[in-house]
């Protein structure tokens, strides 16, 4: 196979992800340190940036379309807490039928913009027994279960450009930053709602049967969802600071006998009514991250 042939397989262009940074460079002047990406329902994360300019996924060169329910599909730029940041309003998913590449475009385009610090949010169901709904959970690291399978958009020929191909990945997310954040829900008063944990992707649509969320938790995982880990994967190749944070949905049921019992509806209702406490965290994350704070190693 020739080499320009597995890139358009297997992985993106530079030039593609160029292209639509470009785009958005021309019709924006804001230039955003900081990157959110929205979980299922979540959007209203990007509610409190002020000086907003939005742009609909359609509209931007490249651009996936967001298909799920809860993704309102929108990039929008703005201020929080005198900070210039960028928030997907809906992220991709492997369920849609995307591949990783697809994804993970945003987060290469991120970089090219000048962002260097990542804040991805999901709405996750609890494996931990001591996990209740409408907790938070800190994503200390996380199981990629499709890259087991060779599920990885870091697949394809090196993309030198963006990072190295082979990325250590024994602390992918920030410890600073982790422990920031944890300082930060001690002051709220959100100690006895707030874990540190390990969050496990999987690819869906379907929720876990009791004998798969069986085996995640003896793995070590404490909640699992259907996105993270391939935006993580890509940020962390391309130098980003990356902090996770996970809203619990729902508890997974481990029993056949259990009563507990997912939908998307349920999750998307769940999301609405208890993300104020992660609204306010993001708020105060950024806000607390200063200028030392975003010295960053970059690729490019």
């Amino acid at each position: 196979m020739d080499p320009s042939d597995a890139v358009s397989l297997y992985s993106c262009s530079f030039d593609k992800c160029e292209e639509t940074a470009q785009w958005l460079l021309s019709h924006t002047m804001q230039r955003p340190k900081f990157a959110i990406v929205c979980g299922s329902g979540l959007g209203m994360l990007a509610e409190p940036l002020k000086n907003q300019e939005s742009f609909s996924y359609a509209e931007i060169p490249n651009f996936p379309s967001s298909t799920a329910p809860g993704h309102a599909g929108q990039l929008v730029f703005g201020e929080l807490q005198g900070k210039l940041c960028v928030c997907m309003k809906g992220r991709f998913h492997m369920y849609e039928g995307y591949s990783l590449w697809k994804v993970t475009f945003p987060i290469r385009v991120f970089k090219l913009l000048g962002v260097e610090i990542l804040i991805v949010t999901n709405a996750a169901r609890a494996l931990a027994d001591s996990y209740r709904t409408g907790e938070l959970m800190i994503i200390r690291d996380h199981i990629n279960l499709p890259g087991f399978s060779g599920q990885n958009p870091l697949l394809g020929p090196s993309q030198e450009r963006f990072g190295p191909h082979f990325p250590a990945f024994s602390s992918p997310y920030d410890q600073e930053l982790r422990a920031l954040a944890l300082e930060i829900s001690e002051s709220l008063g959100y100690s006895s709602f707030v874990k540190e944990g390990v969050y496990c992707m999987v690819g869906g649509p379907n929720f876990e049967s009791v004998a798969e969320a069986r085996l995640l938790h003896m793995l070590g995982a404490d909640a699992v969802g259907m996105s993270t880990a391939p935006e993580v994967l890509v940020a962390k190749d391309c130098g980003l600071r990356i902090v996770g944070l996970s809203l619990i949905v729902s508890k997974v049921a481990k029993e056949y006998a259990s009563r507990e019992s997912a939908s998307r509806e349920g999750v998307l209702e769940v999301s609405r009514t208890w993300a104020a406490p992660l609204q306010t965290l993001v708020t105060e994350l950024v806000s607390r991250i200063g200028p030392s704070s975003l010295a960053c190693s970059g690729a490019l």
